[in-house]
């Protein structure tokens, strides 16, 4: 084990992947003398060359359909979307294409691709690049959506990306970059998808979160241990694709409450979806509505004081808890 920042963790299991797989190889716009605008692929094209470790022009739709035929052709490719709000650009590629595509084939054309996005809000690069889409890839069947929040998960996720034989959406938290933690050094180390990890063990509710989110649940956790005796379970979903909901309904079913934490927009959010589940599996289970604590319905300010009053915070979580306590 090794104490590493996020986006360390993330390099290293892009390295490891390379070493291991000829097949694999790295595209996206800034990622080679740049070394990525999170720094993330830095010293990997002095290491690997420009063959594996591509820098490509302003163009995701470009980019999105290299990889897709490059991966229809037996590659491996990781393509790099610089912010997941940029994605849109590459929509119909990513989802009528890519997600489409094995299905339409009857089986015969995978499309072994991973699609590394940045996402949410915290950092003030204000409405049109603060987005939290995470819900949005995970309505499309056919993708694998992934959301780890801390540097072993970061790992561990990607790792098993690259070894999935369909698309998958990897999905990383502006925020969590430069956040530390253990993470295995063994080049073989993957976390399987659809496993979410209860972080914490509670009784009285159950909070949910993924992505950024998790710590802002882990935090609300700690508040209403030490301020108020309430003991919280937290989960971290891991993924949104597969989703291991029955994890989630077994802490409900324990706890008689849940609590949904995200920074998406709470209309039409994964929140959304997430609540349905537990209600229709869990009512009888439920002594409270779900709740759901979720950014606030606006375009990001760029003011860093109105950004963090749209983005979920720890006392909206605990607010929500004694609501409904």
């Amino acid at each position: 084990m090794a104490e590493m920042r996020f986006r360390d963790a993330l390099r290293e299991a892009l390295r490891e992947e390379l070493i291991r797989d000829p097949r694999v190889f790295l595209m996206g716009e800034d990622i080679g003398l740049y070394g990525g605008s999170y720094a993330v692929t830095k010293g990997l094209l002095d290491e690997f060359g420009p063959e594996r470790v591509l820098d490509t022009p302003i163009a995701e739709s470009g980019i999105v359909g290299a990889g897709i035929g490059a991966a229809m052709g037996g590659l491996r490719p990781m393509v790099e979307l610089m912010t997941i709000n940029f994605s849109f650009l590459a929509l119909d590629q990513i989802v009528n294409s890519a997600a489409k595509l094995y299905y339409m084939s009857n089986g015969q054309i995978n499309v072994p691709m991973v699609i590394r996005m940045a996402s949410g809000g915290g950092s003030q690069l204000a409405a049109t690049h603060s987005h939290s889409l995470e819900g949005l890839y995970a309505h499309f069947p056919g993708i694998k959506v992934v959301c780890p929040s801390n540097p072993a998960d970061a790992k561990g996720l990607l790792k098993r990306a690259f070894r999935d034989d369909n698309t998958v959406v990897f999905i990383e938290h502006t925020a969590l970059y430069s956040m530390k933690g253990e993470v295995p050094d063994d080049p073989e180390f993957t976390i399987e998808f659809g496993k979410a990890n209860i972080l914490r063990e509670g009784k009285d509710v159950t909070i949910i979160g993924y992505s950024g989110s998790v710590w802002q649940a882990s935090r609300a956790a700690t508040m209403l241990e030490s301020q108020e005796g309430i003991s919280a379970e937290v989960i971290d979903l891991r993924t949104l694709r597969p989703l291991d909901i029955d994890t989630v309904i077994a802490s409900v079913k324990k706890t008689n409450r849940a609590v949904i934490v995200e920074d998406d927009w709470k209309f039409g959010g994964f929140a959304g979806e997430l609540s349905a589940q537990i209600m229709e599996r869990a009512f009888d289970w439920l002594d409270a509505p779900v709740a759901r604590v979720c950014g606030k319905d606006v375009p990001m300010p760029y003011n860093r004081n109105l950004e963090f009053a749209a983005l979920p915070s720890e006392e909206d979580v605990v607010d929500a808890v004694l609501a409904m306590l």
